[in-house]
């Protein structure tokens, strides 16, 4: 035996929010049929409704996945980059996103576009990834550091909106340069 999980060894939970997570995030939420989850995550209806009595419960694990695992590796390359660029950290862990094969752009915004704010962990993913910001304006001792995370976030929403539409040419540099001002300001 190899140790490897199947899709039977794997707890059907996992694989349906697995293959949700994939196909939400690639195809969008009111694009992807709880059918077609059923079918590529190998499990039987009953299956499915036993562990997520509607496609809104499905979402919201989906999202609540989501949030963990991006902001995990958004923060890991933020604190690689943040004692030799400051602020502009953030958009060199954006950029690193970015270059991903499979960025299709953030789920959260996504979310919002497709439902409004209808799912509270979207808009509360924004508010955790605001308070972080606002923590590393903290650590850079920078004044008004509510100011700083609230123009910071304004240069990471527009430059992933401008990523997934496709302009990424220099996009990196110029959300440093905006991030540099910023913190500029804050020194000042």
């Amino acid at each position: 035996m190899t140790g490897t999980k199947t899709k039977s060894a794997t707890p059907a939970r996992d694989r349906i929010l697995e293959t949700a997570k994939r196909l939400f995030y690639r195809n969008g939420i009111r694009a992807t049929g709880i059918d077609t989850i059923i079918a590529e995550a190998g499990v039987a209806k009953m299956s499915f409704y036993n562990n997520f009595p509607s496609k809104d419960d499905l979402v919201r694990a989906f999202l609540a996945a989501r949030h963990e695992a991006w902001m995990a590796a958004f923060t890991d390359r933020v604190e690689e980059h943040i004692e030799a660029r400051g602020l502009a950290a953030l958009a060199f862990a954006l950029d690193e996103w970015f270059a991903e094969p499979d960025f299709r752009g953030c789920a959260f915004i996504n979310t919002v576009a497709e439902f409004g704010q209808e799912f509270e962990g979207a808009m509360r993913h924004k508010v955790e990834l605001e308070e972080y910001v606002q923590g590393i304006a903290n650590r850079l001792g920078l004044s008004a550091p509510e100011r700083v995370a609230g123009e910071a976030m304004i240069v990471i929403e527009g430059a992933i909106v401008r990523a997934q539409m496709g302009f990424r040419e220099g996009l990196r540099d110029q959300a440093v340069s905006l991030l540099q001002w910023v913190e500029r300001g804050a020194r000042g």
